[in-house]
This record gives C-alpha cells, sequence and structure tokens, in this order.
C-alpha cells in the first residue's frame, strides 16, 4: 500500500475513532457512489442524470451575467485579494458533487466510491482513473492530499475549522484518500468531498497565499478561464475535452459554451447595460422594481422572458450586522433600540411597495424555522442548560417589532428611547449622551454600488436623529470594504448569510467563538456564546431528523433573541429576467435558484 501521510497529535478524538472501531467490530465500510447526512441517497448507483437536469439540453451559445464590484485576483481559495465568487464554483472541481434536490446529498465526481466510517470516524474516497485537469494530466491522490493540506493551513478561513478536526489523511493505495477525523462526525465526511481539488505542480515553487492574476488556474471542472481583464470581465469557456462530461452527474449540465462575467461600478450600470443587450440575463432582488421596471420594449417584443423560480430554502438573514465588539454595540438593550428605531414597514413600503415580506429568523420559510411563542419539548431541554445567560425572548418567544407603517414611527422610537435610558444613556442638549458624557455614535459602512442599501441607510439615518443619534455613513470600494469586514473594522455594515436545509460545520464559521478573533472570518457580529456552540454541537450529533431540527430551531431561537442583526426582507421567490435564447428544466430542485442552477443547468437554444 503506497502512502503519503499527515498525522497531528493524538487527541480525545483520536481515542474515540479507536474505540469506534472496536464497538463496531472492525467491519469494513462499503463502498457507494453516494453519501447523504441522513438515510440514503434518493438516487440509485445507475441514476441517468439529476432529476432537475435536462439530459437532451443542447450544447453551445453563451451566458453575459452582471456583477457589482470588481476583482483582482483570479484565486478563490485565499484571503488575499478579491475575486469573482462564482470562479470557487464554475473553475474548480470536488470530489464529490451536491444534488440540490436533496437536503444535503453528495454523489461521485473526481471520486468513482466513498466509503464512511462508524458515526463518521473517517471517510475514504476512491479516485476515478479517467479523471484529468484541463492540461490533460491525471488527478492523483497526491494532488488530493497537496490540496486538502494546502487549503486547510495556507488557504482561506472557510477551509480552516473542518481542517483543525482532522487527524490524519493518508493515501491508500493508488487511487485511495483516506481522512480520518479527531471525533466523529458525519457531516465532516460530506464537507470533505467538496473541498476543490487544485493541481499541485501548478503551484510549486510560488507562494499560494499571494497568488493573483498571475496565474490562471488549471481546472479539472467543465469550464476554463479563456480570457479576462482586472475588474472588467472573466471569460470562461466550456472545455471540449473535459473529462467527466459523460458522467451521469454531468449530464444537461454545463453545457453553455461561454459563461462571461461582467462588472459593474453600480447596480444601476449594470441594470442599464441587461436593458441594453450587453448582459443576457440579471437577478432582481426588489419586488416592486419587478412589478414597474420590466416593462420596457424587449420584454414586450419577447427577446426578454421575466422567470420566478420558487424555492423551499431557509430566508437565512440579510440586513444590517451590529459588531459586539465595538463597545457601542456590546449591550443587547442598545442593539434592540437599534431594531425598534429601524421602521421596516415604512421602509419596506419606499423600497418594494411593501410587497416584501421580512424575514423573522435565521432559518424562517423553513421547517427547520424557530417556532412561535414558547419553547417547548427537545428545544426547550436542549436550551434549558444556558436558562441563566440567555437574552430575553430565547425561551419566551422573541419577534421583530411591528409598526403602523407611518414615517414618524412614535411607537418605536419611544421603545428604543427606554432602552437606551436602560442601557444608562441620556438625551442631553437633544444628543444622545453615554455615561461618559460622550456623544453615542457609531460608524455604519456600506459598500460602492448598492443603491439599495444607500436608500435603507438613508431613510434609518433620519430615523436615528429623533433619539438625538447622528451615525456615520462611510461608503468605499470593494477591495477597501472587504479589507475592513476581514479585520472586523466597522460598527455596522451590510450582512448576508444564506442558509441550508442541513446546517452544519459552516455554522461554527459564522457565528462560533473560534472565529471570533479569526480575520475574514464570516463571524461578523463578533458573538461568542457557549449557547451557540452547544446548538451545533447537537444539531451535528444528532440522530434522527427529529432532534436534527430541534438543535437547528433551538439556535434559531438564541441567535435572533441576540440582536445582533436588523434584518430586512426576503423573497420566497427569485425573480430572473434573460433572454429568450436561455432556457432552464420544467422540474425545479428544492433549494430553486441556488448554487448549481444558473447557468449549470441551463442551455441555450435559438428559437
Amino acid at each position: 500500500m503506497a502512502r503519503h501521510c499527515f498525522t497531528r497529535r493524538l487527541t480525545r478524538g483520536a481515542a474515540v475513532f479507536g474505540l469506534l472501531a472496536i464497538l463496531s467490530g472492525g467491519a469494513a465500510a462499503e463502498p457507494s457512489h453516494g453519501i447523504a447526512m441522513y438515510g440514503e441517497p434518493a438516487l440509485p448507483p445507475d441514476f441517468a442524470h439529476l432529476p432537475y437536469a435536462n439530459p437532451e439540453a443542447p450544447t453551445g451559445g453563451r451566458i453575459v451575467t452582471g456583477e457589482v464590484g470588481s476583482f483582482d485576483s483570479l484565486n478563490p481559495h485565499i484571503r488575499q485579494g478579491s475575486t469573482p465568487w462564482q470562479l470557487r464554483f464554475l473553475a474548480y472541481e470536488s470530489l464529490m458533487g451536491r444534488s440540490w434536490d436533496e437536503p444535503f446529498t453528495l454523489y461521485g465526481l473526481l471520486a468513482e466510491s466513498v466509503e464512511v466510517g462508524a458515526g463518521g470516524a473517517w471517510v475514504e474516497f476512491h479516485l476515478r482513473p479517467e479523471a484529468r485537469f484541463s492540461d490533460g494530466s491525471p488527478v492523483t491522490v497526491e494532488d488530493v492530499i497537496w490540496s486538502y493540506e494546502t487549503l486547510g493551513t495556507e488557504g482561506h478561513p472557510r477551509y480552516r475549522n473542518a481542517w483543525t478536526r482532522v487527524e490524519s489523511i493518508e493515501a491508500v493505495g493508488d487511487r485511495g484518500v483516506r481522512i480520518a477525523f479527531t471525533e466523529a462526525d458525519r457531516e465532516l465526511a460530506l464537507i470533505m468531498g467538496m473541498r476543490p481539488i487544485l493541481k499541485a505542480a501548478q503551484w510549486e515553487g510560488r507562494d499560494f497565499t499571494e497568488s493573483g492574476i498571475d496565474a490562471i488556474p488549471v481546472s479539472s471542472a467543465p469550464y476554463v478561464i479563456d480570457d479576462f481583464e482586472p475588474g472588467r470581465y472573466v471569460s470562461l469557456r466550456r472545455d471540449p475535452d473535459y473529462w467527466g462530461r459523460d458522467l451521469p452527474f454531468r449530464r444537461g449540465t454545463n453545457v453553455i459554451d461561454e459563461i462571461r462575467l461582467e462588472f459593474f461600478g453600480d447596480g444601476t450600470a449594470m441594470r442599464e447595460a441587461f436593458v441594453a443587450g450587453e448582459i443576457t440575463t440579471i437577478r432582481e432582488s426588489n419586488a416592486a422594481d419587478w412589478e414597474t421596471d420590466y416593462d420596457f420594449p424587449r420584454v414586450r417584443s419577447g427577446e426578454v422572458v421575466l422567470s420566478e423560480i420558487p424555492h423551499q430554502r431557509p430566508t437565512g438573514m440579510w440586513g444590517f450586522v451590529m459588531n459586539t465588539r465595538s463597545p457601542q454595540f456590546d449591550d443587547w438593550r442598545v442593539r434592540e433600540a437599534m431594531i425598534q428605531a429601524f421602521n421596516y414597514e415604512f421602509i419596506n413600503q419606499t423600497q418594494n411597495g411593501g410587497l416584501a415580506p421580512r424575514i423573522t429568523s435565521y432559518f424562517s420559510n423553513s421547517v427547520l424555522g424557530m417556532e412561535p411563542g414558547e419553547a417547548t419539548g427537545r428545544v426547550r431541554a436542549l436550551l434549558e442548560p444556558f436558562a441563566d445567560d440567555l437574552l430575553p425572548g430565547t425561551l419566551e418567544g422573541y419577534e421583530f417589532p411591528v409598526s403602523g407603517g407611518r414615517e414618524a414611527n412614535r411607537a418605536g422610537i419611544r421603545a428604543a428611547m427606554g432602552l437606551m435610558e436602560d442601557a444608562g444613556y441620556t438625551v442631553e442638549d437633544g444628543v444622545m449622551t453615554g455615561p461618559d458624557g460622550q456623544p453615542f455614535t457609531f460608524d455604519i459602512l456600506l459598500q460602492q454600488g448598492s443603491a439599495e442599501n444607500q436608500a435603507i441607510i438613508n431613510i434609518y439615518v433620519e430615523a436615528l436623529a429623533r433619539l438625538g443619534i447622528t451615525p456615520r455613513v462611510t461608503t468605499i470600494d470593494s477591495a477597501q470594504y472587504r479589507e475592513r469586514t476581514d479585520a472586523f473594522d466597522f460598527d455596522m455594515t451590510w450582512f448576508a448569510r444564506g442558509v441550508s436545509l442541513s446546517p452544519g460545520n459552516e455554522q461554527y464559521l459564522y457565528w462560533g467563538c473560534d472565529m471570533v478573533d479569526t480575520e475574514g472570518s464570516r463571524n461578523l457580529m463578533g458573538v461568542c456564546n457557549p449557547a451557540i456552540d452547544a446548538m451545533i454541537d447537537a444539531m451535528l450529533t444528532a440522530d434522527s431528523q427529529d432532534d436534527y431540527r430541534a438543535a437547528v430551531r433551538a439556535l434559531d431561537r438564541v441567535l435572533t433573541a441576540g440582536r445582533y442583526v436588523i434584518p430586512i426582507w426576503y423573497s420566497p421567490v427569485s425573480r430572473i429576467a434573460h433572454v429568450r435564447e436561455l432556457h432552464y428544466p420544467e422540474r425545479l430542485p428544492i433549494y430553486g435558484d441556488w448554487l448549481g442552477f444558473q447557468p449549470d443547468v441551463w442551455w441555450y437554444e435559438a428559437e
């Protein structure tokens, strides 16, 4: 057996791994074509194609998308630089691929099979012998191990948390890779299957952490970068020699010849480019604009189609986050005051004609969302050990305030004023003043190009003035914005966290204690709450779907009652305007318009 091994110092988790092996009687796991978080994969080993893909989709054509902002790097796996976010999914491939018609199920991609140890103590992947990089070289076990080690130690923080839970990684024969974990965790096996695999030789003698636009990545994915201009566009072309084009997992997907990513200074310029035909598809997040602004000639003539894609996924959390590292927001009463002063109903009417429903919790609009009223049953049992330290509303039930829709929002302002007084603040000469005699103020950090966020904040600033609060609003370009948010150098800023129907280890990255002081982490609110970590632990070790849902609902309660984010709206549908030559299947995945939908299962066909 050929071996290349990376081993960590023995920990308690390794002992757990050994115990699990003894309890399982040493029985070998069976290789499988797929792996599911709970139960078995929905598709059999001989499945023909993903259920939401059209196996008869023709190849050819192009899709041109728009993006607000800029980029100065083509390496999406490091913290340095700004990268088109799509490259992480279009230009790289992983051992397993995700089906977006199941909560969390993976099927073989670079790997032809997967085996999982008892309770998720280890996972073993076996590479397909035909797997190739875009330069024709084979994908090897050495490439896989190098990718995991490099991303886990030098890559973006999104990869590091899972890597700290890896006990060892080693080659098994010519095409096998086994990863053992410090503690048994079913989800880790799936997470490891989704890591991008890079060509190790491309980075030999180079500083991986500083790579920008000087190295076009060698791909194993259906697309390769064909052309680019920093800050302007990236063009990806379909690789005619792509090794996996006949895999059932790929049948009917990735059939468009060119994907071009165009970059614009702001949303207005991007929309004008779509109206003019310079880009061929655009997503509209504003319900009112969808109703009023998409009646231009190309829509009336049928050249442009307006599609609404329903989904069954959680809302996630979108809004304005308060950084609890800042002394202004370390008191929950101040955060609640900021929420009370935010007149959602008036802002929604102004921005959306009142059409957009508000986000009510991190997992609302799904079976994982917290239920209204008092916590009961298994949810309450999970939270009770932390009852003395939970914020008001966690156990009793918490709801965001509802105003009458008038601009003055007198009830909300009164409530906010009372909360500020409870926190030790008073209004002196029309200025909200702290116990130290200093005016209460804070910085709202925005990224250039978001007209909607700016409009929301303008209304909010006027409301705060009624409390004697004058925040500073700072708008900067995307590179500066990334630098400052990575360093947590803000008091309040825009916040967007999509969550799935199968939340797992990534929840540690979003709001786990270990990420509070890790620059570049996604824990923007700076929360460190033992109850949150415990609910994530309970979620990851649940033995049944019922226990799993209870843990997520309990987590939802702690996060929502934490008053970390001022939420705005969500949409139960995605709104996509596109040229009529672009088509998608009638059978939609449960995730709707999510990763793996556009452009993956779309095709181009002229009438």
